[in-house]
């Protein structure tokens, strides 16, 4: 796998991630309705569920493709971003409702 490509499947994650929360916390904010908040929350576990078998997989990789190390590390570490935004999203839909 090339290091450009290992890098997009991060930012990929990452994407994914950032804008179904951002979709659940702005859709309920914007609409009130319920079901926005209850699939956030969800999107914490399947978020958690997605990212941490993805980063596992990446680390492996770099552990046992040294030249591929920087690459991988740097690809974990833009997935990494999403965990202080959902920990704030969180605080903030718990504070909503």
């Amino acid at each position: 796998m090339k290091d450009h490509h290992i890098i997009k499947l991060g930012k990929y994650i990452f994407g994914l991630c950032f804008a179904l929360g951002n979709i659940c916390l702005f859709g309920y904010l914007i609409t009130d309705i319920d079901d926005f908040a209850y699939y956030g929350f969800l999107l914490l576990i399947f978020g958690t569920a997605l990212n941490l078998p993805v980063a596992l997989v990446l680390l492996i990789y770099g552990i046992t493709h040294e030249p591929k190390s920087d690459a991988c590390l740097k690809s974990i570490g833009i997935m990494m971003i999403n965990i202080p935004i959902a920990i704030i999203y969180a605080v903030i839909g718990l504070h909503i409702i």
